[in-house]
């Protein structure tokens, strides 16, 4: 009921949004000013609710600073017009080992997140990668609607999901703890998500009704054994890639991001399980934990650059300049017919 909310009326409507958010930085502040020490303070980040959402990120804590003055943070809108081609960006290399790998995924309340065990190392190198990364967390964003839910956007459209695959440096760091404050630190692979009739048959291990039921709530894990994580990766070695930062606090700027040129799907019902997982724990208030995105950043000085030869052109092809990668139009070819269907 209104009348137990901490905020006057007037702000509870949607068309005041800004109010709250600002009405919520002043009570944060206020807080700050009374209290003798602010490290009696545990602040955690959010992406729903205030003071901590992401556009007061890099004020309601000095760590967090990059996320506010950051030059190089992500996500990015993905303009194909800005793209530049390379010619010297070869493709991934997975390394498995030749082993399956088994992990916990986890309601996190802010991600469905699915860690590895060490047991079953997963690397990858090549491409824009000076080094081998190694997999730490397979994170994934998903929306309340079809039309948003991914991080990144492909000129100023959204996709349903996305899914994050979370490397760290194993060549200069021992954890990931330490390469994400560090150069050269992260690599992240995105893979955009689409719906579809039939599902990506790694997400469908981590989306089928028997395993996404078991995370319903935060806190919430579950075992997974014998997946292959190949799986996971579409049918392509074309990509785009950008250096730009971890898109949760701290934001630090050490993340090279791999942008795969090819979509994998889930079905609809898989995504309306996402839907129906909660922030909380069973005993709190129910909030979906869809819109677990932060919005994109200004592209600012950096280069897009891909391995997408947008030279070559079937007759057809109406820009010479870009290709157009291989997201849009369920079951429609795309204009440049090197591009693998």
């Amino acid at each position: 009921p209104s009348s137990l909310s901490p905020f006057p009326p007037f702000l509870l409507s949607r068309h005041n949004e800004a109010h709250l958010l600002a009405f919520s930085l002043f009570l944060w502040f206020d807080l700050v000013a009374h209290t003798e020490t602010l490290t009696l303070i545990t602040l955690s980040f959010s992406f729903f609710f205030p003071p901590t959402v992401p556009s007061f990120w890099g004020l309601v804590n000095s760590a967090w600073n990059l996320c506010a003055i950051g030059k190089r943070q992500s996500p990015i809108d993905i303009e194909t017009t800005h793209m530049i081609f390379d010619p010297y960006l070869t493709p991934l290399r997975l390394n498995t080992g030749g082993r399956k790998m088994g992990g916990t995924m986890y309601n996190t309340g802010k991600h469905v997140s699915l860690r590895p065990d060490k047991a079953h190392l997963v690397n990858i190198s090549g491409g824009p990668l000076g080094y081998s990364y190694r997999l730490e967390e397979i994170r994934l964003h998903f929306g309340s609607e079809d039309s948003h839910g991914s991080e990144h956007l492909l000129n100023g459209q959204g996709f349903p999901g996305e899914v994050q695959l979370i490397h760290y440096n194993q060549d200069l760091y021992t954890n990931y703890t330490e390469a994400a404050k560090s150069p050269h630190g992260v690599a992240v692979v995105s893979i955009f998500i689409k719906l579809s009739e039939n599902s990506n048959a790694f997400l469908n291990r981590m989306l089928n009704r028997d395993t996404i039921t078991r995370i319903n709530y935060k806190h919430d894990a579950f075992l997974l054994m014998g997946l292959n994580i190949a799986d996971l990766y579409p049918d392509t070695t074309r990509y785009i890639t950008y250096e730009g930062s971890i898109t949760i606090p701290p934001c630090y700027e050490t993340a090279t991001w791999i942008l795969i040129n090819k979509p994998i799907y889930v079905t609809q019902m898989q995504m309306h399980s996402l839907r129906l997982l909660s922030q909380n724990e069973p005993y709190k208030i129910f909030l979906s934990m869809s819109d677990n995105t932060r919005p994109t950043q200004p592209l600012l000085q950096r280069c897009i650059r891909t391995n997408i030869n947008f030279s070559k052109q079937g007759r057809d092809c109406p820009n010479n300049r870009a290709l157009r990668p291989q997201y849009r139009g369920k079951g429609k070819a795309p204009c440049c017919s090197h591009v693998k269907k």
